[in-house]
């Protein structure tokens, strides 16, 4: 899947490697008491430690490699302590060492606070050791257009994302065969165990539902409490997955265009959604021979437009990007660039292909992506190359993908599965699988939202569900369909519209869940 500044992609071949994975339910080893001590910086008021796992689960007294955690300890009287809550954001590879502040000021804060809630940085991720980053260059700007003109420009891409395979492939071939969503999985039983828990209680967002539902496929006796949020489809991993979410970016992009054509009033692109989205390549066909102060080419322009597929909480600084393109401002896409796309480095990328491209299989053959995205791009043109460049690598990627897990409901308790109805990143159908294949569980559908990673957003009726389960277990009623539905927030307004208000607003601190 496709990632922005927190980014997203998918999946697999390479290295002649087998693995003899542990028994399901096999038992983490205990570790040695985990000594917390005080976080400082952007994590003061929580604690911060490391614990070591094995780099290859099956072999629990070969190599080590190190877990970073952060924990807020619960503030009930123990005699309503409710165990260990672990919080992932998504990604693959996103960092979560910050996730126990989630739920300050929500619906849901009292209940969470009968939790220690634990954060950590997945295997490779963050401060977790070791770091993985392939130091490619891959993602540095300005890229060729990821539109291709031609069977030239297609070898070309491929060219580069051979090279990034064998740049990650020499920096870190030993860890690349342990990255899988099962790894990250027994790495979480891992922690329950040094811990101190029986059981252990999830909440995930994006590939963190992927990751949460595969857990509770290989422990389901160790689940408590399980919440998945922006569900991936699990019988599209990978592949098909990313060819759902084309369409569904696309759709969301129209969505916005439409928005702003709304206000043309203040944005003066054009009066219709259609309009607008000709603006929008317009200029994007310009930055390919004229990119913006050496950074912002077309492939950048879309890479920051990509967010917008994601929260509307940034659509008026978007459109505010492209007006003040046709006035003769250019810098601001340099701007936003910075803000909502650029990376520092490869790590999210790197992250994100060590585990996507090993988690099952990729197709072998280039004529099969070839025929599949010049399909995809003829319906759906917003992201279709860029995501299928993004996870090109996957096709020579230095270690051998597994067969996916299939994902099982068997002896689960209650599960509470959040969905929006537009959500591109992940589609609805996710959710309408994951509900399926999880029988205990129930659906509460963001009927017309867009946002992805919905709960802990400032929806109240979504997060009242997640509150009164987060106390006591407690699902609405099942009933056919979804099982419940909120109303989406409303869309933004423009500054300018707003009375009081600047058009020139500092950019947001967008949270983004991948």
């Amino acid at each position: 899947m496709k990632k922005t500044v927190a980014t997203l992609a998918i999946a697999g071949v390479g290295l002649s490697v087998t693995i003899a994975a542990p028994p399901v339910g096999a038992t983490a080893e205990p570790a040695a008491a985990v000594a917390w001590a005080p976080c400082t910086g952007k994590l003061e008021g929580l604690e911060c430690a490391k614990i070591s796992v094995p780099l290859d689960h099956s072999r629990p007294s070969g190599e080590k490699i190190n877990l970073a955690l952060s924990r807020k300890k619960h503030t009930v009287p123990d005699d309503r302590y409710q165990g260990i809550l672990l919080l992932n954001p998504g990604g693959p590879g996103a960092s979560g060492i910050s996730a126990p502040k989630w739920f300050g000021g929500s619906v849901a804060e009292k209940a969470s606070a009968a939790y220690d809630l634990i954060g950590f940085d997945p295997r490779g991720a963050g401060r977790s050791e070791p770091r993985l980053t392939c130091g490619s260059g891959y993602d540095s700007p300005v890229r060729p257009d990821y539109v291709p003109a031609g069977t030239d420009d297609e070898r070309s891409w491929l060219a580069r994302a051979a090279g990034f395979s064998a740049r990650c492939g020499k920096a870190f071939g030993g860890l690349l065969a342990h990255m899988t969503t099962v790894d990250s999985a027994r790495d979480l039983d891992s922690i329950r165990a040094a811990l101190g828990q029986d059981k252990l209680s999830f909440f995930g967002y994006s590939w963190g539902t992927y990751l949460g539902a595969t857990y509770a496929t290989l422990f389901p006796s160790r689940v408590k409490r399980l919440v998945l949020d922006s569900v991936v489809r699990p019988s599209g991993v990978w592949y098909d997955d990313n060819l759902d979410q084309d369409r569904a970016f696309d759709a969301r992009a129209k969505d916005f265009f439409a928005w702003v054509a709304r206000y043309d009033s203040v944005y003066h692109l054009g009066g219709t959604g259609s309009a607008v989205e000709k603006k929008y390549y317009e200029i994007r066909g310009k930055l390919k021979t004229a990119p913006v102060a050496k950074e912002v080419g077309p492939d950048e322009l879309d890479d920051t437009y990509l967010v917008g597929g994601y929260t509307n909480s940034v659509w008026h600084y978007l459109a505010m990007g492209l007006s003040r393109y046709e006035a003769g401002d250019i810098d601001y896409l340099a701007t936003l660039y910075g803000g909502l796309a650029a990376n520092a480095d490869d790590s999210s990328h790197a992250l994100y292909l060590a585990t996507s491209c090993t988690d099952a299989g990729w197709p072998r053959s280039w004529a099969k992506w070839h025929h599949d995205n010049h399909a995809s791009h003829a319906v759906a043109p917003f992201m279709t190359w860029g995501n299928a460049w993004f996870n090109a690598p996957c096709l020579s990627w230095p270690a051998r993908s597994a067969e996916a897990l299939p994902i099982s409901g068997r002896g689960l308790p209650p599960v509470l599965l959040f969905q929006a109805t537009k959500d591109a990143a992940t589609p609805y159908d996710g959710g309408v699988e994951m509900h399926r294949l999880l029988p205990s569980s129930r659906l509460v559908v963001e009927a017309g939202g867009g946002n992805h990673g919905i709960s802990l957003n400032g929806n109240t009726c979504l997060d009242g569900y997640l509150a009164a389960y987060l106390a006591d277990g407690s699902l609405p009623a099942s009933r056919p369909g979804p099982d419940a539905t909120c109303a989406p927030p409303a869309d933004p307004v423009p500054p300018a519209v707003r009375a009081n208000a600047r058009m020139a607003e500092p950019l947001p601190d967008v949270r983004v869940r991948l």
